[in-house]
């Protein structure tokens, strides 16, 4: 039986709805689990809670797998990079800006801010107001693996 530290965000404060449908998972290398602690500390400085950071961690899970992708070529999605895939034609800012992982994290956060009761909507309908994907139900599969990461590194 696993012990809960009273210091660890609470899995209902992280996922307040439950998980939504199937979830994915993926083994995280030492660069993406550097991306999510970056994720976490950046919500943090914004003074954001660890459900901005789990609806954050959830949705670059979604776009890059926590990898801060470049320019892909053929493979891109017009002119979307970085953690977020943000693009810089849609006002997200420089190549250089949203390919940082603080820069990046904080434009997603001033817009999850503007999305009125995102913190009572499910995760998927939270992330996909921000970020306008051709896929918007593709987010809530990553809600527990971005729960657990928050868990694991909120106070380390």
């Amino acid at each position: 039986m696993a012990v809960v530290q009273a210091d660890k965000p609470a899995m209902d404060k992280l996922i307040p709805h439950g998980v939504q449908g199937d979830q994915s998972r993926i083994d995280l290398d030492d660069e993406q689990t550097a991306n999510a602690k970056a994720i976490i500390a950046a919500t943090k400085k914004t003074g954001m809670d660890e459900r901005a950071a789990v609806v954050s961690i959830a949705t670059a899970l979604q776009e890059s797998k926590l990898e801060n992708l470049g320019h892909l070529g053929d493979r891109n999605d017009h002119d979307s990079q970085g953690l977020f895939q943000q693009r810089p034609s849609s006002g997200w800012g420089t190549v250089e800006q949203i390919t940082d992982p603080e820069y990046a994290t904080t434009a997603f956060l001033k817009g999850l801010k503007q999305v009125d009761g995102w913190q009572d909507m499910p995760l998927t309908k939270a992330a996909q107001t921000v970020q306008v994907s051709a896929y918007p139900d593709h987010y809530a599969q990553w809600e527990q693996q971005a729960a657990d990461l928050v868990t694991q590194h909120w106070n380390s």
